[in-house]
């Protein structure tokens, strides 16, 4: 009788550590839409093609080619869409639904553009949780969507669609809510329809539309929502 129970009982522990693993090994997000090419950087430094429901984790670095899209889901509700030639880190993300104190998400967007809808972090608890990064500025939320973009030295002021812009530059602009672009000189909260810009020599300010024609991602989510394929 007791052979038996310290055989249930060790069974009972086995299935909860095997629980318990395969939460641990949950990806933190999950590639939902994708058309073109999508690579990560694993922290070992192995490098693979992702696919659509690919999960992604924190340490690793989400490259996507030119002329491909990437929408990544996070577990708390939040997107990320990665435009062409983009670059991003996943610095951190921590979300566990019962501790609202310990949510975390910060990209670092190395170059290229993305475009963020928030979702709990940053909402429930301590609303610095989610920050955006690039090597000028340190973007937070107040609100739920909006882009970015950071031209990098190696793109020579170049983002996505082929625009330029100065060398080494962030910019931002809000579609809802605001978010909050500072970097060591300071800070400038970006409310709707406003843009943000910083090389990192000064603090962010305000600037008018510089025609980055934000409007075409919209359509190129819609397609592939879709399920059509947006690559020429």
């Amino acid at each position: 009788m007791l052979t038996i129970r310290f055989y249930l009982t060790g069974l009972v522990m086995a299935l909860l550590s095997a629980t318990g693993g395969a939460a641990l090994a949950a990806g933190a997000g999950q590639v939902q839409h994708l058309s073109g090419t999508m690579t990560v950087q694993r922290p070992d430094g192995t490098v693979r093609i992702l696919s659509q429901k690919s999960e992604v984790n924190p340490g690793e670095v989400l490259t996507t080619q030119k002329d491909s899209y990437a929408q990544v889901n996070f577990s708390d509700g939040s997107s990320v869409t990665l435009r062409p030639n983009t670059q991003m880190k996943l610095e951190s993300y921590q979300f566990v639904q019962d501790k609202p104190q310990e949510d975390s998400a910060f990209f670092r967007l190395i170059k290229g553009g993305l475009r963020t809808v928030t979702g709990l972090v940053g909402k429930r608890g301590n609303q610095d949780a989610y920050r955006i990064g690039t090597s000028t500025a340190t973007i937070g939320i107040r609100g739920s969507g909006g882009d970015t973009f950071h031209s990098g030295d190696s793109l020579a002021g170049v983002v996505p669609g082929g625009e330029k812009i100065a060398a080494n530059t962030t910019l931002h602009t809000t579609f809802t809510g605001s978010y909050i672009m500072q970097n060591e000189h300071g800070f400038e909260l970006i409310g709707e329809g406003e843009w943000g810009s910083t090389d990192g020599t000064s603090k962010p300010v305000k600037i008018k539309d510089p025609g980055l024609k934000t409007d075409l991602l919209g359509q190129v989510l819609d397609q592939l929502s879709a399920g059509n394929c947006v690559v020429k």
